[in-house]
């Protein structure tokens, strides 16, 4: 009897064997191409446009998607003084650090209620959220309101605009808040913390990951937005970069090594940030979709 057990358990594992043999060697596979396909159609544009700012006019006009011979990496300071990037990329910088955070803190105390049910009709106000993200922004009753306030042409009026676009965060939130255990709450409200205690000492920290990933969701938008601050800014001073890299492109349309210079310029923060921080945001999705 101590014989036939291991027996049976060899031979059920002999028969399963060939087919967990199969499934693993054919997915890997599969799942190794769909990366690479996946990799050459965001690595290749990104390749090509910084071989096309390393060259000059006349070697992109002779070879446009030939490799570059001779580097020329004086295009990016060219780019960079006539362009006039460096007061633009200091105003963005306040710009998406000031937004972003507000609009984080403003998705977290939004969410948090109603993941828990604190605010009545939690489905209404969860698909209210889930429609705005398809309406298209209204501009024109965002410059009415900061036009009749006096913040029109202001920093402060265009970081408010930033930090009220919640876009996604609230619902990102909701979800992750959803997987943090209810016995929690009633653990806190028996040991006498109050709600904005047991939010800041033990929500926020468990809830790290979605908080991030909220957060870069909110610098990549405010960071690319070109559209509200040409709106609202009439003083060109104040124009964050891609509004700046907008108008350089009306300028220098026809230099395309320049061109390709400055956008290099402009995504170079966003692509280092994304490297450094990339394992929270997927921390952040993942666990917002099992919640």
């Amino acid at each position: 009897m101590s014989n036939a057990a291991p027996a049976r358990a060899f031979n059920a594992a002999r028969q399963t064997t060939p087919k967990t043999a199969r499934r693993i060697g054919r997915w890997p596979i599969g799942a190794w191409v769909c990366f690479a396909i996946i990799a050459v159609f965001f690595l290749v544009p990104i390749l090509y446009l910084i071989v096309t700012a390393l060259k000059t006019q006349a070697e992109y006009a002779a070879n446009p998607v030939g490799m570059v011979q001779d580097p020329h990496f004086e295009n990016f300071a060219a780019a960079w003084v006539q362009g006039k990037f460096g007061s633009q990329i200091l105003n963005t910088m306040v710009y998406t650090l000031c937004g972003a955070l507000s609009s984080t803190v403003l998705s977290v105390l939004l969410g948090f209620p109603l993941a828990r049910g604190y605010i009545g009709h939690e489905k209404f106000w969860t698909g209210m959220l889930a429609s705005f993200l398809f309406l298209p922004n209204a501009l024109v009753p965002q410059f009415q309101l900061l036009f009749r306030t006096g913040l029109y042409n202001t920093q402060l009026g265009y970081i408010i605009m930033c930090a009220v676009n919640l876009g996604i965060g609230p619902m990102l939130f909701v979800g992750y808040a959803k997987s943090i255990p209810r016995e929690l709450d009633e653990a806190a409200a028996l040991e006498g913390c109050g709600y904005w205690r047991y939010l800041l000492r033990f929500v926020l920290p468990m809830s790290r990951p979605a908080i991030l990933t909220i957060f870069i969701l909110d610098c990549v938008w405010i960071w690319n937005d070109f559209i509200l601050a040409q709106v609202i800014f009439s003083d060109t001073s104040k124009w964050p970069i891609a509004t700046g890299l907008n108008a350089f492109k009306g300028i220098y349309s026809t230099d395309w090594p320049l061109l390709a210079a400055a956008t290099v310029i402009v995504a170079l923060p966003l692509i280092a940030l994304y490297i450094f921080i990339q394992k929270y945001l997927v921390n952040g999705v993942t666990g917002a979709v099992k919640g």
